[in-house]
């Protein structure tokens, strides 16, 4: 397997010319055989070597990438098939070839599964149940295109110019040998496909044979005839593949079919928009409703209750959550939450304590509810106690202040749990099946609580996930219906390895209300302690630790994905197929950096959203939720742009992504082209609050003006400003009235230009020439010449070095005189 990957990432030995640097694999290559076959791409090979003796199969595929741009091929090999094995294999081949055909624009996806089908059912009918659960995905910068799948309910429509690897396999037939390597095999077939507008589908690796004469091997030394591995190419196929490699000037630049396809994407969204906001959908958001009132705070139900007092002194009762104070003699109650702050300040003999309430009129929390009770009633706004005991008076204001914190997290938790969407009940894993679990792993948001902080276990139940610590009050628990996006990013230059949930409601983790959950190992230590002197590169312990390094590395992004397999295994069941369930692995060649809060980070995109997932707070923006996505500050001479992200809801807050390097900006918008995002371009930051609200308050004339097309006037504004100011040449400091004066002419008079100008323009710039002061070469000569003629031809170097630099210095006086000379001589109208 790793001799494969390194002939894949060499093009030399393959005798291709493709720059290596762009070449790369897209998962590692798969070879199954001996009755062991996993037909997904994200199947690992096992250690076992090929089993190759009579009747046994063999899968190989390969998934490339050059460019960023992925392709996929996978082949199956049968070793003296028997008749069931090339009965299977020849229907196969026919039911890819009819997914293939049926690929025409304008059907719907589903037509190539169901053509597939339609051949497996009139031909072998009793291997339908064996057939997978769809022929493909699209392909292209994304191994699997989610929404470009090729199943049976697929209703996109087919476009020119989409690609797609068209996939098809059986899965666990069962062969009738003694042989338990043999007994059970399958069969897998996968192309790369290009949508043609006016000629059948373009199978891209069709250089690689799947003729049954071409797979099939036959390793008994009675058929020599049957002994010939492969066969070359026909020509056929060398023609097609040629035809395939078509050479940039022939084809229209990349720059060109993004700008029209971009046209495109305008046109489509602007109608999307019209439609969505004539039918008053996703203008605004759900509102928020209205806090939920909390059960009135009572510190005592009746007088009797009070406690007593010995001395009129400040009290805490901190079993009833109240504060006694002293006043007129009396010890008046005040539960802890109307309390709005409370300080202490001592002196060298006294202290003074001083209480400030919640009354109406004043900030205050939705939870202190019983400020707003009698709104007629008088209240007390701020109180001052003095003390001659300074120590009483730091304490009581030290166990007021820890008091009301108390109640103020227990009341915001249970406003919080208030609001939570009611979770179906965990199903646990019984003898229906074993809990999948992946252990030693820490949790972000991570559990409240001081002292030392525990590792976990994740376990994959029936219905959810559980991770739970030693300590029986640290649980968490993650319904797959409440999963909205899973995500897995291996360590790769990061120290983490991970997986993380965006969740569709909130949960609690702890008293911490979240929509994203996290899941990380870390692979190396973050901390290095340092040596007394500095080691080598070449070290044997340094070497030794990088290795221990990588093998720790590799070791837990195995088991990571050995859990992901075991976990998508799961979800395969019919019950969680309406769930559209997967782990994401984000591509990090099309990442770029960026400030998405406060720390620059580097920002990742998926097959669905776009995400940055080691830094906190972490970024998961779903792709569907995108309105448009505006570039602003992009210009030249811009080190760095801005993204502004516009979602379909105009009730979320535009997301920002600053400083951006502009090195990415090519990346970036082929990215968003790619993923069918409309984007625009402009030179300044807009105020995005504003436009929104203007949309939302008059959405018919935002309709009527051409919907999202006024940021291209954005930008063609502000591209004429900025080509006027780049315009301004150079002006003398001293000339700069004048200058500032005669270039407002110039500019009214360029528009009009006659002969009499061309003719002065021409006498000035002879006049210009004749004024000219010498050259630094013609300087250079008459230094020379005149030393010849003195005989001092042993000038030292530093002697000619300030000779030289003197001449370079009345060379470019002279240049200054003229040019400033020209200024004043310039002829006015």
């Amino acid at each position: 397997m790793e001799e494969t990957e390194k002939a894949i990432q060499d093009p030399l030995k393959l005798k291709v010319k493709l720059k290596a640097e762009n070449v790369d694999i897209c998962y590692p290559p798969i070879f199954q055989s001996g009755g062991k076959f996993d037909l997904r791409p994200s199947a690992s090979s096992n250690d076992d070597d090929l089993y190759y003796e009579s009747g046994s199969v063999i899968i190989c595929a390969i998934g490339a990438r050059y460019g960023g741009y992925c392709s996929n091929i996978a082949r199956t090999f049968l070793i003296d098939a028997n008749s069931k094995q090339s009965k299977a294999y020849e229907v196969l081949l026919r039911a890819q070839n009819a997914a293939i055909s049926a690929l025409k624009p304008g059907k719907m996806l589903s037509s190539a599964y169901k053509a597939a089908v339609e051949v497996v059912q009139n031909e072998l009918p009793e291997l339908l149940a064996n057939l997978s659960k769809t022929a493909g995905t699209g392909i292209g910068l994304e191994f699997r295109e989610s929404g470009l799948t090729l199943n049976g309910r697929n209703d996109h429509l087919v476009k020119p110019g989409m690609v797609f690897n068209v996939s098809l396999g059986f899965q666990n037939l069962q062969s009738e040998t003694n042989n338990p390597k043999t007994d059970t095999f399958s069969i897998l077939l996968a192309d790369t496909v290009i949508i043609a507008n006016d000629k059948p589908p373009e199978v891209l690796t069709l250089v690689c044979s799947k003729a049954v004469k071409d797979v099939a091997y036959s390793f008994n030394e009675d058929d020599a005839e049957q002994h010939k591995i492969q066969s070359e190419p026909n020509a056929s196929e060398v023609v097609l593949s040629k035809a395939s490699l078509r050479s940039d000037k022939q084809e229209i630049s990349k720059e060109e079919l993004r700008r029209q396809h971009q046209a495109e994407l305008a046109r489509q969204k602007n109608e999307e928009t019209a439609r969505r906001l004539a039918g008053g959908g996703s203008v605004t958001g759900g509102t928020r409703g209205p806090v939920k009132p909390l059960s009135e705070m009572i510190a005592y139900k009746n007088v009797g209750d009070i406690p007593s007092a010995k001395e009129p002194m400040i009290q805490v009762d901190q079993k009833n959550e109240a504060v006694l104070l002293p006043i007129y003699g009396i010890m008046v109650p005040f539960h802890v939450s109307t309390i709005k702050t409370v300080t202490g300040h001592q002196d060298n003999r006294t202290c003074t304590v001083r209480i400030i309430f919640n009354v109406p009129g004043t900030p205050f929390t939705p939870h202190d509810t019983n400020s707003l009770k009698h709104q007629g009633a008088i209240y007390i706004k701020e109180i001052t106690f003095r003390s001659k005991d300074p120590r009483h008076g730091s304490e009581v204001t030290q166990l007021i202040k820890t008091l009301r914190r108390q109640v103020t997290s227990r009341e915001s938790e249970r406003a919080e749990r208030a609001t939570l969407v009611t979770q179906e009940k965990l199903q646990l894993a019984g003898n229906r099946m074993k809990p999948i679990r992946l252990q030693d792993l820490w949790i972000r948001p991570a559990f409240p609580g001081r002292g030392r902080k525990l590792t976990g276990t994740l376990e994959a139940h029936i219905n959810g996930f559980r991770y739970s610590t030693s300590r029986p009050d640290e649980r968490v628990e993650i319904m797959y219906g409440n999963i909205k996006h899973a995500f897995f990013q291996p360590a790769e230059r990061e120290m983490i390895t991970l997986l993380h949930f965006r969740l569709h409601n909130h949960i609690m983790v702890g008293n911490k209300k979240t929509l994203d959950i996290q899941f990380y190992v870390e692979v190396m230590d973050v901390v290095q302690t340092l040596g007394s002197g500095r080691r080598s590169a070449l070290d044997p312990d340094e070497i030794e630790e990088e290795q221990r390094e990588r093998e720790r590395k590799n070791k837990i992004n195995i088991e990571f994905q050995n859990f992901i397999n075991k976990v998508h295994d799961h979800w395969g069941q019919p019950q969680f197929r309406g769930l559209d369930l997967e782990f994401d692995q984000p591509l990090r060649e099309l990442g770029f950096h960026g400030v998405p809060h406060k720390t620059s980070a580097f920002i990742v995109p998926s097959s669905s959203c776009l995400v940055e997932l080691i830094e906190t707070p972490p970024l998961v923006i779903t792709l569907s939720e995108i309105e448009i996505v505006n570039l602003e500050r992009v210009g030249l001479g811009q080190k760095s742009f801005d993204m502004a992200i516009v979602f379909k809801d105009f009730s979320k807050d535009v997301f920002r992504i600053d400083s951006i390097p502009s090195t990415s900006l090519d990346g970036v918008k082929e990215w968003l082209d790619t993923t069918d995002i409309k984007y625009y371009e402009s030179r300044l930051n807009l105020n995005w609050r504003a436009i929104l609200k203007t949309i939302t308050d008059d959405p018919e004339k935002f309709i009527e003006d051409g919907g999202w097309e006024f940021l291209n006037l954005e930008g063609s504004d502000s591209e004429t400003d900025e080509s006027q100011e780049s315009d301004q040449g150079y002006q003398p400091s001293d000339m700069e009235v004048e200058s500032d004066s005669e270039e407002e002419y110039s500019d009214g008079e360029s528009l009009v230009e006659s002969d009499d100008d061309d003719e002065e323009e021409e006498d000035s710039e002879e006049e210009s020439e004749e004024d000219k002061g010498k050259t630094w070469e013609e300087l250079e000569r008459e230094a020379s010449r005149a030393d010849r003629e003195r005989g001092d031809e042993s000038d030292s170097e530093e002697e000619r070095k300030r000779r030289k630099a003197k001449a370079l210095g009345k060379a470019r006086l002279a240049d200054r005189r003229d040019l400033i000379g020209n200024a004043v001589k310039r002829p006015k109208h």
